[in-house]
C-alpha cells in the first residue's frame, strides 16, 4: 500500500499573515553568518570532542543579528500593517519578551505552523536570522508540529532551495544543542514546556551544569544564540513560572500563534474563526443534536430519525419505535407515512393507542400525530437510558459517514469518522486468551453498520457498492489508543489539572497513520480513540465526529471537540479541495457532521458562544468616520481612504438600504452579498470597490454566526435524478452541442505582447524603496521615575529618514529572467526582450526591493495577456464528452432550498444565493411559466469550459420552441449585474472566452449570453 502524500500549495491568506510578521522589520539591514566564539565548555569531559588544531574552528557559532530599527520605528512598522490589516492600532510596543512580541491569530484548520515555518524562511532570507525556537505546550503538539517539518521540507525547498535543519529537545541528546548554535543553516529547535518547566528531573538538566556537556547549562548554550521565539498556542502557556522561564532563552523576539489568544500583545494578523468560514478557508459545520422529551417510561418509546422527501411521493419519515413479537419486544426502525397506526405496526402495543400519522413536515422536520403529539427530527420520547442515547449516537455517525462517502468516492475522496470515549473497555476488551474482542461501542457499532449498509447494497454494482463489499465490518472500525507493557489497549494517563495525554507512543502510532487513513486501499474508515488523545487529531478527512461521553458531561469545550475536523479534506492525489478546486461548492463537500449527545439548541449556543467570545474586537457601525483613513489595496497600489471618498460610501449603503438606522449592516446587504446583486458604488469610488466591500464585512455582524452553523437533521434531499425531461429530442440536440470536451491554444504575436507589456509596465510600475527613519533626542530636563515609566523622559529634536540600497547589503541572489518566466509562462527570450525594453528609471526599481519588482512586472504582463486571450484564443474539440452522472454528482442538499421544477432535466433546482427569490430561482420560475420553454438544464458545476485564465462554468441550458423564437438553443450565465465594470478582468476573460466557444460551435444554433434576468434574455434574442 504507497502512502498517499500531501501537497502544499501557495494560499494568499497565508502569504499575508507571513508578511505581516516580515514588515514589522521593515528597515532591518540583512546579515548572515554572524560568528562568535561558543562556550565549549569543559574540554576534558569532552572526550574527543575537541582537540588543541581545531579548537578555534570548532569554537565557533551563529547567532541572530541584533535588530537595529529602534524601537518608535518597530511601533510605527507594526501600526502600518495593523492599519493595512484593518485592526486597532496599538499604542505602545509590546516588550514582554525581547524587542517585540507579535500575535498572529489564526483559526484551527487554517494552516497555522505552515504559516509560521514559512515566516521563518522568510526572516532568514529578507533579513539574515537563522536561528529558531518552537516553544509547544504539549506533547501532542510537539509531535505534530515535528510531522509538520517532515511533510513540508520538499515544498519549502522548492521555494527557498534550502531545508531548515529541525531537532526535537531532549535533555540525553545534548549534541543536537551544539549542533544547533554551531550551524550557520536555518536552524530549528522544537521544545514542549514541560522539558523546561515541570519538577521532574529530565525537566531540571536544562539549568543544570552537567558533566557530559563539558560542565555547562544546556540553557547558557542555547540562549547564547539570541533565537527568535515562536510560541505555538500561547495560552496554553500563560503561567507566571512559565513565561519567567521562557525569558531565560534569551529571545530576540517573540512570535505568538493561535485561534484564541488569552494575553494580547500586539496583533499584526487576524483569520478568526467568522473570516475563516466566511472565506471559506475550513468546513462548514453541522450539528446533529438529540433531544429527549421525557424520561417517564410510561409513554411508548419513539425516535424520529429523518424525513424522507421525493418528488413523486408525499414525505416519509424514519421512525424507531417498539414492536411486540412472541418472545420479545424489539426496537425497529422503519419508513412510515401519513395515515399510518403505530398501534397496528407495532403488532397491538398499548402504549402506542392513538398514535395515527396526521402529518409530516419535511420544513420544520415535525411528524404530528391524530392524539396532538408532536415529535421532532432527532428528538426522542419515552423509556430512553444512556444506551439507547449511545446507539443513536452510533447510528446517526454512520449513516451520515454513508451520505456523504457515496459522493465523495467519485471524487477520490476517501471519508472518515471519529469517535471519541472516556475509556477504552467501553470499546474493546481482552478475553481469558489475552485476545481482543468487541465491548458495548464495538458490538454496537457493527450491528449499525451492517443494518446501514443493506440499505446502500443494490443490484446494480456501482464501483462505490463494490469498494462497499470488499470492506469487511471487523476491519472498517479501528482504535487508537495508549498500548500497556502486554500490548494492552488501555486508557490514556492524564496528569492532575489537565484533560489531554502526555502518551508519546499513542501520538506516533496517530500521525503515523495519518496519511495512510486517506487511501482507499485502507479499510479503515471509522475511528475510535480516547478523548485524552484528541489534539493528535487533525485528520483533514474526517467529515464526522461523535464524542461517546459515558456517565456524564465531558471538561471538553465544543470549539475542541470541533476544531479537529476543521481542516479542508484533500483527495488520492494529497490536493487540497478548497475553492480553487471546488469553486462555490467548496463548503457543499467540505462539511463537518457532529454528532452531539445533547440538544442541538444548546449544543449550538454554546459552540457559538465560545466563537464569539474568542472574536477579535471588530468595529460593530458602518459610519463615514469608520472609512475615513482606512488603507484598502487598489491591486498592487495602498491607498487611503479621503473624507470625501468616506462620505460617498456612507452615502452609498444609505442610498441602497445597506445599513439600518443605528448604522448597522442590515439584511439586504448580507443577502445581495450572498446573492452577487450588489448595486454598484458611485463612479467617482467605482475604482475602490474590492476595499470598499471588504471594509464593510469587516465590521461586526450579530447575524453572521447563524450561518456558520447548520442543524444536520434537517430534511435533504438525497438523490436528484434525471427526469423525462432530460430524455426530450429538443434537450437532447442541445446537449449533444455542447457536452463535448474542449482544449484551447493561444497563438500570441510576440512582438505585439512585449510592445504592449512595455508600454503597460512604464506606465503602471511603482516599487517603493525601503527606508528607515533615525529619530534624535536628548534627556528631558524632567527627569523622574515617572517621566521615565511614561516614556516621556527623552525629547525627540530631530527625525530623518533614509533609503535601504538592498544592492549593497543583500547576499540573496534572484533569477530574475527565469522567476518572470515562470510567472508568465512566457519564453525566457520574450521575458528577457520586456525587461530589456521597459525605461531605465523603472528598471532601476529592481534594487530597491526585487521581490516586490518581480510580482508587480508577473502580473502587470498577466494583464496585457489576457486582453489579447480572446483574440487569439482557438478551441479544439477532443475525443471526450460529460457523461450525464455529472448532473447527480451532488448529493444531500438542504430540501429548504429545493424549487420543484417543472421543464428542468432534474426535478429540483438548487438555486446559488439565499433569498428565496435570488436571481436564480426566479430565473427558472420564469421560465416554467413561458410557453416558449420547453426545457431547460440548471448544468452542474462538473460542467466546464477551460480558459487560459482558469475553468469557466456557465449556468443554463435552455432549448425553446422551434418558430417561437429567432436562435432555439441558448447557453446562459445568470449575474447580479450587466455592467462588466462590475466583474474582475478574469471574469471577463472567462465570459469572452465561453462566448467565443459557443458561438464556434453553430451560429446559427447555440448562443451564449451573460444575462440578469429571464427577460433580458428574451429581450438579447430579439437583438442577435
Amino acid at each position: 500500500m504507497t502512502d498517499m502524500k500531501f501537497k502544499f500549495t501557495i494560499q494568499d491568506y497565508q502569504t499575508e499573515a507571513v508578511d505581516s510578521v516580515i514588515k514589522v522589520f521593515s528597515g532591518q539591514p540583512f546579515h548572515d553568518k554572524i560568528n562568535y566564539r561558543r562556550d565549549v565548555g569543559n574540554q576534558d569531559t569532552q572526550g574527543a570532542l575537541f582537540n588543541k588544531a581545531n579548537d578555534l574552528y570548532m569554537a565557533m557559532g551563529f547567532v541572530n543579528a541584533p535588530i537595529a530599527l529602534a524601537s518608535h520605528q518597530i511601533l510605527k512598522n507594526i501600526q502600518d500593517v495593523q492599519n493595512d490589516n484593518n485592526i486597532k492600532a496599538s499604542s505602545a510596543l509590546a516588550k514582554h519578551m525581547g524587542a517585540c512580541s507579535l500575535d498572529v491569530e489564526m483559526e484551527t484548520g487554517t494552516g497555522k505552523t505552515y504559516v509560521y515555518i514559512k515566516t521563518m524562511f522568510e526572516l532568514n532570507k529578507q533579513y539574515g536570522w537563522s536561528k529558531f525556537i518552537v516553544v509547544v505546550p504539549s506533547i501532542a503538539i510537539r509531535e505534530g508540529v515535528q510531522k509538520s517539518f517532515q511533510l513540508m521540507q520538499d515544498h519549502f525547498m522548492e521555494q527557498y532551495g534550502k531545508k531548515a535543519r529541525f531537532f526535537v529537545y531532549n535533555s540525553k541528546n545534548l549534541t543536537d544543542i551544539d549542533n544547533f548554535s554551531s550551524s550557520a543553516d536555518l536552524s530549528v529547535m522544537i521544545i514542549n514546556v514541560q522539558a523546561f518547566n515541570a519538577r521532574g528531573k529530565d525537566a531540571r538538566r536544562i539549568r543544570m551544569e552537567l558533566d557530559e556537556f563539558g560542565s555547562r547549562k544546556p540553557i547558557d548554550v542555547i540562549a547564547a544564540n539570541r533565537p527568535i521565539v515562536i510560541l505555538d498556542e500561547p495560552q496554553k502557556m500563560g503561567g507566571e513560572k512559565t513565561q519567567k522561564s521562557l525569558e531565560e532563552f534569551n529571545p530576540l523576539f517573540t512570535l505568538n500563534y493561535s485561534a484564541t489568544h488569552k494575553e494580547h500583545h500586539d496583533l499584526v494578523y487576524v483569520l478568526d474563526a467568522l473570516d475563516a468560514y466566511q472565506k471559506k478557508l475550513v468546513k462548514k459545520i453541522e450539528v446533529k443534536g438529540f433531544d429527549i422529551k421525557n424520561l417517564r417510561g410510561t409513554d411508548g418509546y419513539l425516535f424520529l430519525e429523518n424525513i424522507i422527501v421525493s418528488p413523486k411521493k408525499p414525505p416519509m419519515a424514519r421512525l424507531e419505535f417498539e414492536i411486540g413479537y412472541d418472545k420479545s419486544i424489539n426496537r425497529e426502525t422503519r419508513i412510515v407515512g401519513v395515515d399510518d397506526d403505530l398501534y397496528a405496526l407495532s403488532k397491538g402495543m398499548e402504549q402506542y393507542q392513538g398514535y395515527h400519522i396526521n402529518d409530516i413536515d419535511p420544513i420544520k422536520g415535525i411528524l404530528t400525530f391524530t392524539n396532538g403529539v408532536e415529535i421532532h427530527t432527532g428528538e426522542s420520547t419515552g423509556d430512553v437510558s444512556e444506551k439507547d442515547i449511545r446507539r443513536v449516537q452510533i447510528r446517526e455517525t454512520i449513516r451520515s459517514h454513508f451520505e456523504k462517502e457515496k459522493e465523495l468516492y467519485n471524487r477520490g475522496i476517501k471519508t472518515l469518522s471519529l469517535f471519541f470515549i472516556d475509556k477504552v473497555e467501553n470499546y474493546r476488551k481482552y478475553d481469558e486468551d489475552g485476545n481482543e474482542v468487541n465491548s458495548e461501542y464495538g458490538q454496537m457499532f457493527e450491528e449499525e453498520y451492517i443494518s446501514i449498509l443493506n440499505e446502500y447494497l443494490t443490484l446494480f454494482n456501482t464501483p462505490y457498492e463494490q469498494y462497499l463489499r470488499n470492506i469487511d465490518v471487523h476491519s472498517t472500525h479501528a482504535g487508537y489508543f495508549s498500548i500497556d507493557k502486554k500490548g494492552h489497549k488501555v486508557d490514556s494517563k492524564i496528569k492532575r489539572g489537565s484533560d489531554v495525554s502526555d502518551d508519546e507512543s499513542a501520538y506516533e502510532l496517530i500521525l503515523k497513520d495519518k496519511e495512510r487513513l486517506l487511501s482507499f486501499d485502507n479499510p479503515v474508515r471509522f475511528i475510535f480513540s480516547h478523548s485524552a488523545l484528541r489534539e493528535g487529531w487533525d485528520n483533514p478527512n474526517v467529515f464526522q465526529i461523535c464524542t461517546l461521553k459515558h456517565g456524564g458531561d465531558s471538561t471538553t469545550n465544543k470549539r475542541q471537540e470541533v476544531g479537529r475536523g476543521l481542516r479542508l479534506c484533500v483527495n488520492q492525489s494529497g490536493d487540497r479541495m478548497d475553492e480553487h478546486v471546488l469553486g462555490t461548492e467548496v463548503q457543499d463537500v467540505n462539511k463537518l457532521t457532529v454528532i452531539a449527545s445533547d440538544g442541538y439548541k444548546d449544543f449550538v449556543s454554546s459552540l457559538q458562544r465560545e466563537i464569539k467570545d474568542d472574536l477579535y474586537e471588530r468595529p460593530t457601525k458602518a459610519t463615514q468616520e469608520y472609512f475615513a483613513g482606512k488603507r484598502i489595496k487598489v491591486g498592487d497600489d495602498v491607498i487611503t481612504v479621503t473624507n470625501e471618498q468616506a462620505h460617498e460610501i456612507y452615502r452609498y449603503l444609505l442610498k441602497n438600504d445597506y445599513v439600518d438606522e443605528a448604522d448597522h449592516v442590515s439584511e439586504k446587504y448580507r443577502a445581495d452579498v450572498e446573492n452577487k446583486t450588489l448595486a454598484p458604488l458611485p463612479e467617482k469610488i467605482r475604482d475602490i470597490t474590492e476595499g470598499v466591500h471588504a471594509l464593510v464585512q469587516g465590521i461586526f455582524d450579530e447575524h453572521a454566526l447563524d450561518g456558520m452553523i447548520e442543524d444536520g437533521h434537517k430534511t435533504k434531499v438525497l438523490e436528484n435524478a434525471l427526469n423525462d425531461n432530460f430524455y426530450k429530442k429538443e434537450f437532447q440536440t442541445l446537449w449533444n452541442y455542447i457536452n463535448h470536451k474542449w482544449n484551447y491554444t493561444v497563438h500570441f504575436d510576440s512582438k505585439e505582447l512585449i510592445k504592449k507589456a512595455v508600454k503597460h509596465i512604464n506606465e503602471k510600475l511603482f516599487v517603493a524603496q525601503l527606508q528607515y527613519t533615525v529619530t534624535r533626542g536628548t534627556q528631558g530636563e524632567d527627569w523622574n521615575a515617572g517621566t521615565v515609566k511614561s516614556g516621556s523622559g527623552f525629547v525627540t529634536e530631530k527625525k530623518q529618514t533614509y533609503n535601504i540600497d538592498r544592492a549593497e547589503t543583500s547576499q540573496v541572489k534572484y533569477d530574475l529572467i527565469g522567476k518572470i518566466s515562470a510567472g508568465t509562462h512566457l519564453t525566457r527570450r520574450t521575458a528577457t526582450a520586456i525587461l530589456k525594453r521597459i525605461s531605465p528609471v523603472k528598471f532601476s526599481m529592481y534594487k530597491y526591493n526585487p521581490e516586490e519588482f518581480i510580482s508587480k512586472v508577473i502580473k502587470l504582463i498577466n494583464e496585457e495577456k489576457a486582453t489579447m486571450i480572446v483574440d487569439d484564443i482557438t478551441y479544439n474539440k477532443t475525443d471526450g464528452t460529460y457523461d450525464s452522472s455529472i448532473f447527480t454528482a451532488e448529493k444531500n442538499k438542504d430540501f429548504s432550498k429545493a424549487y420543484l421544477a417543472k421543464k428542468n432535466v432534474q426535478d429540483y433546482v438548487f438555486a446559488d444565493g439565499t433569498a428565496e427569490k435570488s436571481i436564480e430561482r426566479k430565473f427558472a420560475e420564469d421560465m416554467d411559466l413561458d410557453d416558449k420553454v420547453v426545457v431547460y438544464a440548471k448544468l452542474p458545476r462538473g460542467f466546464q469550459i477551460p480558459t487560459p485564465v482558469g475553468n469557466y462554468a456557465p449556468d443554463w441550458a435552455i432549448a425553446f420552441q422551434k418558430g417561437t423564437v429567432k436562435h432555439i438553443y441558448f447557453v446562459a450565465e445568470t449575474k447580479g449585474s450587466m455592467e462588466s465594470l462590475d466583474l474582475r478582468p478574469i471574469e471577463q476573460a472567462k465570459i469572452k472566452c465561453a462566448k467565443k466557444l459557443f458561438n464556434e460551435i453553430s451560429t446559427d444554433d447555440v448562443v451564449y449570453e451573460q444575462v440578469d434576468s429571464y427577460q433580458t434574455l428574451l429581450n438579447v434574442m430579439n437583438a442577435i
